[in-house]
């Protein structure tokens, strides 16, 4: 991603990548070999951390170390896992510890060696907001260089952006109250580990969320904790502590197949989809259960149960300080319809992420963006923003990458969809198949009508022509 030869400062950039997470890093990866392509990616924070909060011994990434950055677009990248392991001698030992899900530690340090490695990625570089320039028909991206000594503001122009923001913890607003206010620590799993001394240090924890972050939470505290002096209460809003859906045919809702069935849909049929299909991604590990009971039934061996209340179907209607050294959650069943409350010394929020809002850094392009009913960007199939005529006739894009589930469904933030949703941008930006993808990736067939991939008109198979035979007779 080195400047060619032939641009000058003036000339526009092809791409402009904004955050430096898995999705845009894939890319940028995917990328790199393009000699033609003038691309360069900025991120605010000072190098790549993928989740540090999260990076609890032992938790693993729930995708196979196939879906690293770019495997399964380009298995003979010089910037997948397996390569990562042979460069760092390691691959002998990954081959006989036989792990097919790799520890979220190990992801996280893969990653930052390939962006210490490649060209064009600016850390400390803040965007700050992108425009469209109709006098140029480019894209302008401002931003602001974080160093130690002082800010420096830039501007790039640009033909294509991609937007890889990423999510940022979620706090229900009944919850927000504690976050704001000093004293009592309540934390989000997000800065769990930053965190762990100072809540293992508190009497009674409470942990809020019954998703894998808050099961992987519970269970290190646990592991920390005195056997029949845990003082642990882990309350969820789901029905159950439920496993997360891991069927093979299950799993094939991560598929391209099904992200473009699911695009072809009716605008209401998707968010229906989306609200109902939460245990494909937010259920717990079935691993990660089993560990918790193991955990929970070792501490009984000797007579006695292990001081924990694990109880699902639970909302927090509302939460207060009691004086500065506690916290009241008053709870409501969803089932029986009883309230109670409960009184704790500490909190851990693991209620999710949510997609960053773009509003802020699209702000300029607000007259450009055709919007759904419900006032969100609209998304083509190619990962770009419905843009007016005006600039999409120019052949610029804005490309999203992990801010379309509700266009391309559940697989929108699946890392095992990633290279293949920056191969699918680079072939789209570059006008042809630059990375060949599979035209089919499942055995169900979603639909009656199953929408079928283009081939860019660049790549596409001469059609055969057909020779008259020629009567000898």
């Amino acid at each position: 991603m080195n400047t060619p030869p032939h641009f000058t400062a003036d000339t526009p950039r092809d791409l402009v990548g904004i955050g430096i997470g898995p999705c845009n890093l894939s890319l940028a990866a995917l990328a790199q070999p393009l000699a033609e392509l003038d691309a360069v990616f900025y991120e605010q924070r000072p190098r790549f951390d993928w989740h540090p909060g999260l990076l609890i011994d032992g938790a693993r990434v729930q995708v196979p170390f196939l879906a690293d950055l770019v495997t399964l677009a380009d298995p003979t990248s010089p910037w997948t896992f397996l390569n990562y392991l042979k460069t760092h001698q390691r691959l002998y030992p990954f081959y006989f510890a036989e792990r097919f899900h790799t520890q979220r530690a190990e992801y996280d340090t893969y990653c930052r060696w390939v962006a210490d490695q490649l060209p064009g990625l600016h850390f400390r570089h803040q965007v700050d907001a992108v425009r469209w320039n109709p006098e140029r028909d480019v894209f302008e991206v401002d931003h602001t260089q974080l160093d130690t000594d002082g800010e420096a503001l830039g501007r790039t122009h640009t033909r294509n952006v991609v937007l890889g923001i990423g999510t940022e913890p979620y706090i229900p607003d009944a919850l927000r109250p504690l976050v704001d206010a000093p004293g009592v620590p309540v934390v989000h799993a997000a800065d769990y580990l930053t965190h762990r001394d100072t809540l293992l240090a508190a009497g009674h924890i409470t942990v809020v969320g019954s998703g894998q972050s808050g099961a992987e939470v519970f269970l290190d505290l646990l592991r920390h904790r005195p056997a029949g002096r845990e003082q642990l209460h882990w309350i969820g809003r789901t029905d159950a502590f439920a496993p997360m859906e891991y069927s093979k045919l299950g799993l094939e809702h991560f598929t391209p197949d099904y992200t473009r069935y699911f695009h072809a849909l009716p605008e209401s049929t998707r968010d229906r989809l989306t609200a109902a299909q939460w245990q494909l991604h937010k259920g717990i590990d079935t691993t990660t259960l089993a560990a918790i009971h193991d955990e929970l039934y070792h501490r009984t061996v000797n007579g006695g149960w292990p001081d924990t209340v694990l109880t699902p179907g639970v909302r927090v209607r509302t939460a207060g300080r009691i004086a500065t050294t506690k916290i009241e959650l008053h709870l409501e069943h969803l089932q029986q319809n009883t309230r109670t409350r409960l009184t704790t010394d500490a909190v851990v929020l693991a209620t999710g992420h949510r997609e960053r809002p773009l509003d802020r850094i699209l702000a300029g392009l607000d007259p450009y963006i055709r919007r759904d009913n419900s006032e969100r960007p609209r998304v083509d199939e190619h990962f770009r923003l419905v843009l007016d005529p005006s600039v999409t006739a120019t052949g610029c894009n804005i490309y999203l990458q992990n801010a379309e589930r509700h266009t391309h469904g559940v697989g929108a933030p699946d890392l095992g969809l990633a290279a293949w949703r920056a191969a699918t941008i680079l072939n789209t930006l570059t006008g042809k198949e630059t990375y060949p993808l599979p035209t089919r990736t499942a055995f169900t067939t979603f639909g009656l009508e199953q929408p079928q991939p283009r081939v860019p008109a660049a790549r596409q198979a001469p059609t055969p022509t057909l020779t008259p035979l020629v009567d000898r007779r």
